[in-house]
């Protein structure tokens, strides 16, 4: 059985790693990112997603590695890849209650489990990978074992569940986000709201055999009982875009710590700005992900990566909750918290509930430069935004 935190070692010399072996490679991303060669043989793609949702390596020094090898027209095809998580990150953010529309859905289905036999039966064999449908009881398994599913994987194991085995979309994106090492508010959900043909109106994935043989060489033989058509399914259409939040000025006044969190775990860029820190934290919000258990690797993989990325890590705290906030703070005499901007999902709903407990400390949030010129260009679909990617690029990246 293979252990997600062998296949992904939580360390930065392992992230960079990863990243100089796949960039001499990278133009060929475009002809070989669909093969799917099974658990440990994802040799075809990055496997740098776990990564990349922790920030340990961003879109920035992903591309300027891209770069030193190929051209932006010869790696464009994987360039675009790493600029889909900006465009879903962006937005999400413009749009945050598509998050709390999930949100609600989870909690609602979660109930229907419990009263619904039938629904509860076809949903148990479905994350058991019991199914008999090989190829997705096969990718069920692997990603409760390793955190990780091919992203071709994750397209037909979506398809399969929602129009095969009719479950609600809502819960299979919850049960990724309960295993997915790179389990991301944004991205998970608005990929799955995509396959179900409410992301982009009425356009679907369908999971098909012939392609499932074809991307995976025939190791599942063949494959029967798909469905053949995939309706779009009914939800309400997303609101329209707003502004993107402020992040206001701050002094560095009095005491104040510093606390990073599951949507960013690099110190760096922190304490280039807030360089004297009287206390270190790192937000654990893997429980906040679903109302059920989490896989215990996605808070041990991002414990672990936040210790890697944390200067004098043997005083970093590990918080779970707005009571662990206040006790750490009130603990070292804090007078404020700096952290890095929590974008929509879990982190940002604990930092939220934090400011309302009496006597919460100001919370000020350094959000990264790249973020805040690129979220605000995700007001359209994918190719609206693709259309800014070589001024991002000139404006951020090659500089």
């Amino acid at each position: 059985m293979m252990n997600s935190l062998t296949t992904f070692p939580p360390s930065v010399a392992a992230a960079r790693h990863r990243l100089d072996a796949f960039a001499p490679n990278a133009a060929r991303y475009a002809s070989t990112r669909n093969f799917d060669h099974g658990p440990g043989q994802h040799t075809s793609v990055s496997t740098l997603s776990p990564y990349l949702k922790l920030r340990v390596l961003d879109e920035i020094a992903v591309t300027r590695t891209i770069l030193d090898h190929h051209t932006p027209a010869a790696a464009d095809k994987f360039i675009a890849e790493v600029f889909w998580r900006t465009y879903w990150k962006g937005w999400m953010e413009l749009r945050p209650a598509v998050w709390d529309m999930y949100r609600s859905d989870v909690k609602r289905l979660g109930n229907d489990i419990q009263t619904q036999s039938g629904l509860r039966s076809r949903w148990e064999e479905a994350c058991l990978g019991r199914t008999g449908i090989a190829p997705f009881d096969a990718w069920a398994h692997e990603l409760v074992e390793t955190g990780y599913l091919h992203n071709h994987a994750r397209m037909w194991f979506a398809s399969i569940w929602i129009f095969t085995l009719q479950l609600p979309w809502q819960l299979g994106a919850d049960f990724f986000l309960r295993h997915l090492l790179d389990g991301d508010a944004a991205v998970n959900t608005l990929s799955w709201r995509w396959v179900a043909g409410i992301q982009t109106r009425g356009k679907t994935y369908l999971a098909r055999p012939d392609n499932i043989a074809k991307y995976t060489s025939g190791r599942f033989g063949t494959v029967t009982g798909l469905a053949k058509h995939a309706p779009a399914q009914d939800a309400p259409d997303a609101p329209s875009a707003t502004p993107l939040p402020d992040c206001a000025r701050f002094s560095l006044t009095g005491r104040y710590g510093i606390a990073t969190h599951g949507d960013d775990v690099n110190m760096a860029p922190l304490l280039a700005q807030a360089p004297a820190p009287s206390a270190l934290g790192f937000l654990d919000d893997a429980a906040g992900h679903s109302p059920l258990k989490m896989a215990p690797h996605v808070g041990e993989f991002r414990w672990n990566m936040a210790v890697d990325m944390t200067p004098k890590a043997e005083t970093l705290t590990r918080l779970f909750s707005v009571q662990d906030i206040a006790g750490w703070a009130a603990t070292h005499r804090l007078d404020q918290i700096i952290i890095p901007y929590a974008p929509v999902g879990p982190s940002r709903e604990i930092w939220q509930a934090y400011a309302h407990l009496e006597g919460a400390l100001p919370v000020r949030q350094i959000r990264r430069p790249f973020d805040t010129t690129a979220w605000p260009l995700a007001t359209k679909g994918f190719f609206a935004f693709k259309k800014h990617i070589p001024d991002l690029i000139g404006q951020m990246i090659l500089v």
